[in-house]
């Protein structure tokens, strides 16, 4: 072959190549901030708002109660508790955290990280969780029940067994026995109760029963015993889920292979990504750049010639690249798995999106990509012929290999800076949604826990809470009602008893407590009217306060604090709890616009407190009516609610919406009604229309009650 057509030969092949690596660099950049990206499939997720169709669709789905009603047959809580409470049971943050794990789990795979891939959901945490409402059920079973006397200590335990009964069996008891029980008596009732559990489990209650007894709360003793008698229930109905899941651990892979969907194309990908998507593309890139060394020292040097047939190499790569990305979205349909006919609609539905959304935005991160190649080549296409057919512009043709160099050094680097770009990345959360980082703090809608530390696991007399602080912050809980006090004394009693919200019976059991079995306490504390009728430590309290802010740093926490103490102490006990560092300052002038969630997460300081009757002389610690409004709160019926001003009168930024009703305590019966979703809303419709501002913070009782975390997360969708 003679030397011209080894050249002609030679220049057909380095331009075929360096097509050829413009493609394979361009969708090994893209494949890199997509296909092996954990990112990437987390923004796919958000974009599919797949978490609130979750709940929203797939878990209320006709098709999938059957097999929901077969999995919680037997167990000690009714259907309708456990599918009314989904977001205890199966926690948002819980369902995010597992899903996380599982992507973590492809994306090691693809990278080599991982020799296998295992796609295990732990059911732990969501049997623990139905083990939990269990409590919390038994506990709202009896805690409407009203104390009755009994004559005699026999009669007294009698009802007592007949109670118990009763709760055991899913049935609420017409009333609750009442005596003042001796310790001997007490002691005695206690082993009757305790005679009724399984004997291992007996020794661990004891001493909690017992103290119940003493305190006459008859409510106590049913809900902590409850659980543990039908604990045989409650083990044969999660031993149903254990056995569907295959043990503790949910294997998705094998599941998806008893569908039909053994995961082929994702092993078959891994043979490539696993050998390091980063080294093939340095050595493309290589390849790329000696080809178009060859193709350039290989072209006649008539002007204009290099430099357009380099741009031609380079165009043509981004057109293959074009090609190819349209060509896998038509084959594959958008469809890496194909849901089986047993699979629920809403659910198919779900899948079919994520996967459709996640190969277009493939394929939109490839096509952006391409057009970098594909624009710069037809660039300095251009202006080879340019020179060709302008002889004016020849004078120009010495710095034909400048601009040939300075072209294909922008093409690589725009080839492997576009995909981070182009492909979408985990979008930014702020207060757990991609719309609020840039809401201001004022227009923002927060779920907020009134009395939040009168919690039933903290065993307060009247409880409005049934979860502990932070695992009210855990279920969606972004402000916080709390009550600040020193411990009474005895001659303080009859004086707090009066103004508080308690019934008559509980002002009775409260009174009789006195320097008796709860004498005074020296400290700071969170309590609801009366130390004595259930108290847990401020500072400890902040502490985990703290603790879970720092958990989640996105987050943004507003305190209302109703204080019976000093503003010293309280700065105090914010100092001795370590929140100095998070709590944030208002502008003095409650006029001034609020930052964004965004502004104030980024600054750290992300913890709002309000005081209802201090103003300082901490700069963060400021009076919540200077800046706030809010309606009355003594609804003693739903009927009852209005939104008329009541404490910070009119015009505020900030607006307190009082949701509860309190009838001689809290009432767990019309919480059900008013914690609704639709009853929120309409009432937060009213309150807007009405005062000219929206509402903030929405005050509840019995937060696990109702769904006005759902309310909350609509209204700031719609704000949005």
């Amino acid at each position: 072959m003679d030397p011209v057509t080894s050249r002609r030969w030679l220049r057909v092949l380095a331009f075929a190549a360096a097509a050829l690596c413009t493609m394979v660099v361009t969708m090994t950049a893209t494949a890199r901030d997509t296909v092996v990206s954990a990112a990437f499939y987390q923004s796919v997720l958000d974009e599919e708002s797949a978490y609130d169709r979750l709940y929203d669709q797939v878990l209320v789905d006709p098709k999938v109660s059957a097999v929901t009603r077969d999995l919680l047959a037997g167990l000690p809580v009714p259907e309708a508790v456990l599918t009314s409470n989904v977001k205890l049971v199966l926690p948002p943050e819980t369902v995010r955290e597992l899903t996380h794990e599982q992507i973590d789990a492809v994306v090691g795979y693809l990278n080599g990280d991982r020799d296998s891939l295992v796609l295990n959901v732990d059911l732990r945490p969501v049997l623990t969780n139905i083990n939990d409402l269990a409590q919390i059920y038994f506990g709202d079973l009896v805690a409407s029940v009203q104390n009755r006397a009994e004559p005699d200590f026999d009669a007294f335990s009698t009802d007592l067994s007949a109670a118990l009964r009763d709760v055991v069996a899913g049935r609420a008891p017409a009333t609750l026995p009442a005596l003042p029980l001796s310790e001997e008596q007490a002691a005695t009732a206690a082993e009757r109760v305790l005679s009724t559990l399984p004997e291992q489990d007996r020794a661990a209650l004891r001493d909690d029963i017992e103290v119940a007894l003493a305190d006459g709360d008859i409510a106590t003793v049913l809900a902590t015993v409850a659980p543990v008698a039908v604990s045989e229930r409650t083990t044969d109905a999660t031993a149903r889920l254990r056995t569907l899941a295959g043990g503790n651990g949910w294997n998705l892979e094998k599941t998806l292979e008893a569908s039909g969907n053994d995961l082929t194309a994702l092993h078959r990908a891994r043979a490539y990504t696993a050998l390091g998507l980063g080294i093939v593309e340095i050595v493309a890139a290589a390849l790329l750049v000696a080809a178009l060394v060859v193709l350039w020292l290989t072209t006649s040097a008539a002007p204009g010639r290099r430099p357009m047939l380099l741009g031609w190499a380079l165009a043509a790569g981004g057109l293959l690249t074009a090609l190819v990305a349209v060509l896998v979205r038509v084959v594959s349909g958008g469809r890496v798995i194909s849901p089986p006919g047993s699979w629920p609609p809403s659910l198919t539905r779900l899948v079919d999106d994520l996967q459709r959304t996640a190969v277009d935005d493939m394929v939109a991160a490839a096509l952006y990509t391409a057009l970098v190649p594909l624009i710069a080549g037809a660039l300095l296409a251009g202006f080879g012929w340019a020179l060709q057919v302008r002889p004016s512009l020849r004078t120009a043709a010495p710095y034909a290999r400048v601009v040939a160099v300075g072209t294909c050094a922008v093409t690589l680097a725009g080839v492997v800076l576009v995909p981070l770009v182009a492909s979408p990345s985990a979008a930014r959360r702020c207060q757990g949604s991609v719309r609020l980082c840039d809401r201001p703090y004022d227009e923002v809608a927060y779920l907020t826990s009134h009395n939040a530390m009168s919690t039933t696991v903290d065993r307060f007399i009247g409880p409005l809470q049934d979860p502990a602080i932070t695992t009210q912050l855990d279920d969606g809980v972004r402000a916080l009602q709390l009550d600040t006090y020193r411990w009474e004394k005895p001659d303080e009693i009859t004086a707090r008893l009066t103004e508080s919200d308690f019934s008559a019976d509980q002002r009775t059991l409260i009174a009789g407590a006195v320097n008796k079995v709860n004498p005074p306490r020296e400290g700071l504390w969170l309590c609801h009217a009366v130390c004595r009728a259930g108290a847990i430590q401020l500072v400890p309290e902040l502490r985990e306060i703290g603790d879970w802010m720092r958990d989640h740093p996105t987050d943004v926490l507003t305190l209302i604090v109703q204080d019976a103490i000093t503003a010293e102490d309280t700065a105090k006990a914010f100092t001795q709890a370590g929140l100095s560092d998070l709590v944030y300052t208002p502008d003095p002038d409650p006029a001034e616009p609020w930052p964004t969630l965004g502004d104030m997460i980024d600054s750290g300081r992300r913890l709002v407190v309000f005081a209802e009757q201090a103003d300082g002389p901490e700069a963060w610690y400021r009076n919540f009516y200077r800046y706030g409004m809010e309606t009355p709160f003594a609804f003693r019926s739903p009927d009852e609610m209005s939104c008329v001003p009541h404490r910070g009168g009119t015009g505020k930024r900030l607006f307190l919406l009082n949701h509860f009703i309190t009838a001689d305590g809290g009432s767990r019966l019309d919480a059900g009604e008013v914690n609704t979703r639709e009853y929120v809303l309409d009432r937060v419709d009213r309150c807007e229309r009405e005062r000219g501002r929206p509402v903030n913070f929405i005050a509840i009782d019995y937060t696990t009650i109702g769904d006005a975390g759902a309310a909350v997360d609509a209204l700031n969708a719609r704000r949005g």
